[in-house]
């Protein structure tokens, strides 16, 4: 890092939501331009500038902000220049010359500690003297906010927020308690906070250090590994090792939290230690199963008389014979009130679906929806019907949590089918069910074998494991699916069996490379040379028919052959930098007009625009796992324009982008619920707790036309042998088998 000091000669753009600036400063005897996420700074001030000089394509040389220290002006051309730069209301350029020529150096101290002394100047009064004396001081206790968070390494763009929140208060509020900060404001987490807290002098036993790290490892168990809670005695212990201090301390600090209902503790009794959830995941838990409960007891099982007769019919018509088993779920599907078909590729459950869709919608309003808006396109396609992404059904309304379709505001429907039910979290369950009237039939269709939901929860599995639930397995492979590798190889995994890798004329290939180099070159050549030649794309346009028909998934993040390399690889290769192709660079990561990126976690403020065909609809939120295509970069003012799902436009700013990534190569978990043509995966070696059975099915799965297995048989082997599942601590099954109640 560099240090640039320089004075400030004007302001050429600022994003007052974000604070990301363009400013132009005087270093000596030159004029340059710094760009960064800075407070509000004023012509004739001086700052102390750290980050790096950039080359932009069309501006030239700039240097690029991460922290400023700023000085106040000093000298009377400064302090008139800030003065009338307008950041002070009721201070123009001619009040500012009146202000300096009768304040002289002592201006800026009459300001902060006499403001009365203005109506010496002719022509302010009291009135705008204290207008004056107001915007002064707000002024510059927001610029106090903002210093103090960064002299404690808080990012430009949270300190911010921060700032924003907080107000004038900022630096009392944190050096009061600064773990505040956590319970406060969404994406500040423990360590963060810890930093402030530890450079404040903050006791490493203090009461509100232990308690914001206790609620801290609640959270990232949910967010990192999908827990809904965590058993005493293990959140004690990592509580204690973050700490490090001694455990008795963090079980003294549990208990206070416990008895402020800051915590829910709960405990079936004997020997099993008590489950402690945050609130609003107890009161979710709780929530979801009342509602199954409710939801099954309302039909009754004549609902729907003459369904065998029904289902023959369909059968006759489409010229098809369904299964034993798939005639059972048909039936229990039109009877119950809550009903869960799951199974593998090519067990038919895109057939029953339509099968329920035509014997319903004559006399029956029925809604099909999905998780994501891949998956919920991917439905309308084989139904014929629209099919909608949750959050849309529920019309949400920007906030998160927050739907405008609820108890009090259901869904008009008699029937709700529900696909990709694997990847519905528990807060996005409990958002559908109080949209589902007790009345309503509701149908979840899911893989039970593939990874959970990326959110917190496993409400398929445990639905299912709970045994409360009406359900159907479906396990038989339809004639039609068994000349597919692909489908026969993907039950063969989910068995423990190796899948068939060396036969020809098939749509599974597999490509042995043990070097780690090696396997990344041909994951490469596959995807920009030898796929689109077999293909047959078009040599103009094969570059970006493979962005968008052949996806890249990789089991970890990390090395030569890990989602951040391949991604950097892939990007290079099939949308190369080029004077023609407009480019922003955004930390370390490059984005190109062009580029395939995904978003990763849920923004439900970021707005776009869709085209309906009728007109341009408007709407928000943006969410984790949707994938698009880069359409427009505006390096000058740092804004991308990012096309989803074909139709919704989405403009970044500066402080959207830490939550876009590219998306040539993605991992397994952030592929869920979406098909492609073509899946190539590497098959490398890492982790044990990556290299699972389930994370393989689930990568194959993921294809519609074939699958590429780049690396050794010796790592497929250990995968197919590693049925391990990370388990995830839930209580939904326990609450749908028997009552359960809280402490």
């Amino acid at each position: 890092m560099e240090q640039l000091e320089a004075g400030i000669l004007g302001t050429v753009f600022r994003n007052e939501e974000n604070g990301w600036s363009v400013i132009t400063v005087r270093a000596g005897r030159n004029e340059t331009t710094v760009v960064g996420t800075l407070p509000e700074l004023s012509p004739g001030e001086q700052a102390v500038f750290t980050g790096e000089w950039i080359e932009h394509k069309t501006y030239g040389r700039q240097f690029r902000c991460v922290s400023c220290e700023i000085r106040v002006p000093t000298t009377l051309l400064g302090i008139e220049r800030y003065l009338g730069s307008g950041l002070i209301r009721g201070v123009g350029p001619s009040t500012a010359v009146l202000i300096v020529r009768h304040f002289g150096e002592e201006t800026l101290t009459v300001l902060s500690e006499h403001p009365e002394r203005l109506t010496e100047i002719p022509g302010i009064g009291k009135k705008r003297c204290a207008m004056i004396s107001e915007s002064f001081l707000e002024h510059q206790s927001a610029r106090r906010a903002m210093v103090f968070l960064q002299s404690y390494g808080i990012p430009p763009a949270l300190a911010v927020k921060i700032s924003k929140f907080y107000g004038d208060q900022t630096p009392d509020i944190i050096r009061q308690d600064p773990y505040r900060l956590c319970d406060d404001l969404e994406g500040v987490g423990f360590k963060t906070a810890d930093r402030i807290g530890i450079a404040l002098g903050v006791a490493p036993d203090s009461d509100s250090r232990i308690r914001c790290a206790i609620k801290y490892m609640l959270r990232e168990a949910a967010a990192s590994s999908g827990h809904i809670y965590l058993p005493e005695d293990e959140l004690c212990a990592s509580s204690a090792s973050l700490l490090q201090i001694p455990r008795d301390l963090c079980a003294r600090a549990l208990t206070s939290l416990l008895i402020s209902r800051a915590l829910i503790g709960e405990s079936d009794g004997g020997d099993d230690p008590r489950r402690v959830y945050l609130p609003a995941f107890w009161h979710a838990e709780q929530e979801v199963a009342l509602r199954i409960r409710e939801l099954m007891s309302a039909i009754r099982p004549d609902k729907f008389a003459g369904a065998a007769r029904a289902i023959s019919g369909f059968e006759k018509s489409h010229g098809i014979q369904f299964s034993a088993s798939q005639r059972k779920a048909i039936r229990q599907a039109l009877e119950n009130g809550v009903f869960v078909i799951t199974g593998g590729p090519g067990t038919g459950k895109t057939t029953i679906i339509n099968c329920i869709l035509e014997l319903l919608s004559a006399d029956n309003d029925v809604i099909l929806c999905a998780p994501t808006g891949r998956a919920a396109k991917r439905m309308t396609e084989a139904t014929g019907c629209e099919a909608k992404t949750i959050h849309r059904l529920l019309e949400y309304g920007g906030e998160e949590g927050i739907f405008a379709r609820n108890q009090d505001h259901p869904l008009e429907a008699d029937c709700v089918i529900a696909d990709e039910a694997s990847m519905i979290d528990l807060m996005l369950m409990r958002s559908l069910l109080r949209a589902v009237e007790p009345g309503c039939r509701l149908i979840l269709v899911g893989d039970a074998d593939q990874l959970p939901s990326v959110g917190p929860g496993n409400v398929l599995r445990d639905i299912l494991d709970s045994g409360a639930v009406p359900c159907v397995r479906l396990t038989d492979i339809y004639r039609q699916s068994e000349a597919s590798r692909i489908v026969v190889n993907a039950h063969l995994i989910n068995q423990g069996e190796m899948p068939l890798l060396n036969e020809k004329g098939t749509d599974f290939f597999f490509e042995r490379k043990t070097a780690l180099a090696d396997a990344a070159d041909t994951i490469v050549g596959l995807i920009t040379r030898r796929l689109p030649a077999y293909l047959g794309y078009p040599e103009k346009e094969a570059a970006a028919l493979a962005m968008r028909n052949i996806q890249v998934l990789a089991p970890a993040r990390k090395g030569e052959c890990g989602v951040n390399v391949l991604n950097s690889r892939l990007q290079n290769a099939l949308n190369p930098a080029s004077p023609k192709v407009p480019q922003l660079l955004w930390g370390e990561t490059v984005f190109r007009r062009g580029d395939k990126v995904i978003q990763t976690k849920n923004d439900y403020q970021l707005e776009w625009i869709r085209n309906s065909g009728s007109g341009w609809e408007e709407g928000t939120g943006v969410f984790n796992g949707d994938v698009g295509f880069i359409t427009e970069v505006d390096a000058e003012n740092n804004t991308l324009t990012v096309l989803f799902d074909e139709d919704r436009e989405v403009v970044y700013e500066a402080g959207d982008l830490e939550s876009l990534e590219p998306a040539y190569c993605l991992s397994v978990h952030k592929s869920q619920g979406s098909e492609f043509p073509v899946v190539i995966m590497p098959v490398t070696g890492g982790p044990p707790m990556l290299l699972t059975r389930n994370l393989l099915y689930t990568a194959l799965t993921r294809a519609r036309s074939m699958v590429v297995l780049v690396g050794s048989e010796e790592v497929i082997r250990r995968m197919v042998e590693n049925n391990h599942v990370a388990r995830r601590y839930t209580a939904l099954a326990r609450r749908l088998s028997e009552a359960g109640g809280a402490e």
